[in-house]
């Protein structure tokens, strides 16, 4: 059977229903009766299942919750109101004043300003290195460090992460890690490779039709005596572990981030992501055999193409080896200048000008001028920013259609 075959009857199975609605049920309530007293400290105690406020969460976005940790096998998940909403709820869960984190491979250009910036201004610190840093990545921990994060194919510079060395390192230094897969669902599965949080904007493929702004987290549980959860690093999770073991790094993000910082998806947004996420195997499985054949051709017509399927990346053996499924929709070109890529952009007739990723229809943009434009040099030379660069996200369209659109808009 093909890998993303597996998925097929397991979601929309799962999404729907054959009792009553089919589709998923929009339950559009801002608040939630309790039945009674001991309901209402029940739930507020954290003992209950049932819903005590939609900032903490609702009836749709649980159903989306779980059939999410099911495809991630972990043992749950929340729904966000984006996938920044989604990094917010993981780290903040987790951190204090004082602390410090391990920021691994490019980023997505919010990404790296919550961390350089955001969190820089609560007293956390960031330490950011490239996908192969192993040595400079296992001296910079100490006592303060409680978080790895890294992106499972960094966007926009396509650097692939060695999944076992990195878990690895985390592991034996008790580290928790956090891997966002917003680029791979399906194709990687993080919490199987060492990973103990991960991260979605659902925003994108997982959803992919534009039309749903959210994002989604999933959490393993913990294990026994020896989880890395239950060190002096993490002691503020002791009182969620007394209450719920297993479920205690939910819990927390709930009490800890989701509630204090309002951060959940409203029911409506929930729906539309399911919707969604019916056809995800699908959309995955012809996406990434596109990519490989539209990179293929252009860069056998002499375009400067960024993808780890080619031979001359300095990633290709890793991406043979650890990513057999693909490494999602993206690529990139570099035309040398601001100019040149305005030129061939305008050019295009299929292509979408937009900053999302991981659509139905191919996407690309300008990145110097748009996402990294008040980046400083230094970072935008560590992120792989150029001024010619361009990103392409690869939508359902005919592979071929869109290597003729490229051809013509280039003269090529």
């Amino acid at each position: 059977m093909d890998y993303f075959e597996k998925f097929t009857t397991k979601l929309v199975q799962e999404i729907g229903s054959k009792d009553g609605a089919i589709s998923p049920i929009i339950a559009n309530s801002a608040s939630f009766g309790y039945g009674n007293s001991q309901n209402g400290e029940d739930i507020f105690a954290g003992v209950s299942t049932k819903f005590m406020y939609a900032r903490s969460g609702n009836p749709t976005a649980t159903k989306l919750e779980t059939i999410l940790s099911h495809i991630d096998n972990g043992e749950g998940a929340l729904a966000t109101a984006s996938g920044m909403a989604a990094i917010t709820a993981a780290t903040m869960s987790l951190l204090k004043s004082g602390d410090e984190v391990i920021s691994i491979g490019g980023l997505f250009g919010g990404t790296y300003s919550f961390f350089s910036e955001t969190l820089a201004r609560f007293g956390i610190k960031t330490h950011f290195f490239d996908v192969d840093d192993f040595e400079d990545i296992e001296n910079s921990i100490n006592d303060n460090t409680k978080i790895i994060f890294l992106e499972s194919v960094g966007n926009p510079n396509m650097r692939l992460p060695d999944f076992g060395k990195i878990s690895d390192i985390a592991n034996r230094n008790n580290i928790a890690l956090i891997v966002d897969n917003t680029l791979t669902p399906l194709s990687i599965t993080p919490l199987n490779l060492g990973a103990d949080i991960v991260v979605y904007s659902t925003t994108k493929i997982v959803t992919g039709n534009a039309s749903a702004l959210g994002g989604a987290v999933i959490f393993r549980s913990l294990h026994d005596n020896s989880d890395k959860f239950l060190t002096n690093r993490y002691k503020e999770l002791d009182p969620f572990i007394k209450k719920s073991f297993k479920n205690a790094l939910i819990i927390n993000a709930k009490k800890r981030a989701m509630r204090d910082f309002g951060l959940a998806s409203n029911a409506f947004t929930s729906y539309l992501t399911l919707l969604g996420l019916e056809t995800l195997p699908l959309r995955v499985q012809r996406v990434v055999k596109s990519v490989e054949k539209i990179v293929y051709e252009l860069d056998k017509a002499g375009f400067k193409i960024n993808h780890p399927s080619l031979i001359n990346h300095p990633q290709h053996k890793r991406y043979k080896e650890q990513f057999q499924n693909g490494c999602g929709m993206l690529f990139t070109i570099d035309f040398g200048s601001k100019q040149r890529a305005f030129e061939v952009l305008d050019k295009l007739k299929l292509i979408f000008i937009t900053a999302n990723v991981g659509d139905s229809r191919t996407l690309a943009l300008h990145m110097d001028s748009t996402i990294y434009s008040d980046f400083t040099q230094k970072e935008k030379k560590f992120l792989g920013i150029t001024p010619g660069l361009v990103r392409v996200s690869v939508g359902l369209e005919n592979p071929d259609d869109i290597i003729k659109d490229f051809l013509q808009a280039s003269n090529v």
